[in-house]
This record gives C-alpha cells, structure tokens and sequence, in this order.
C-alpha cells in the first residue's frame, strides 16, 4: 500500500490536475462554494486516473480509487494551507 501511495503521490498528471482544480474552485468559490467543489473534483481525479489505465499497477482499481483519495486529500489540504498562509500575509 505505501509504494501504492508513493506512485500516486509522485504521478505529475495528478499533481496538475489537482492544482488546476484548486485554483479554479479559488476563483468560482463565491459563486459555487468550496467543499463541494473540491470533493467532487478529487473524486474524479482519484477515479478517472486508474479508469483510464494510465498506470499499469496490479492492485484492484477500487484501492487505487481510496488511495487515490487519500493522496488527493493531503495534497489538497496542503495547497489549502499554502494559499491560507499566503492570504494572511497579504494583509
């Protein structure tokens, strides 16, 4: 499960993807919100990624879907946590 993760953590289309979601649900959230947004797009992450065999890993895709999910979420949380730090200095 951690090389699992490790491979997930390093996949450089998951970093875009998620970086790109991030800077778009920043740029609609007053008119869409936050949570939401962010919860579906790194569910489509997590999932289209193994759906689409862009990895050829052995696991079966519902654990690379949770891993998925969990990478997903660190990932996210950090760029949270960057761009929460980054607004307090603006100020």
């Amino acid at each position: 499960m951690a090389d699992l993760m490790t491979a997930q953590a390093a996949d450089v289309f998951r970093i875009g993807l998620l970086v790109m979601l991030l800077l778009t649900t920043l740029r609609n959230r007053p008119m869409t919100g936050m949570l939401l947004p962010l919860a579906a797009g790194a569910i489509f992450v997590a999932a289209i990624i193994p759906m689409t065999g862009v990895t050829d890993r052995p696991e079966p895709m519902p654990t690379q879907v949770l891993a998925g999910l969990a990478v997903n979420a660190v990932y996210l949380a950090v760029g949270l946590g960057v761009w929460s730090l980054w607004q307090a200095r603006r100020r």
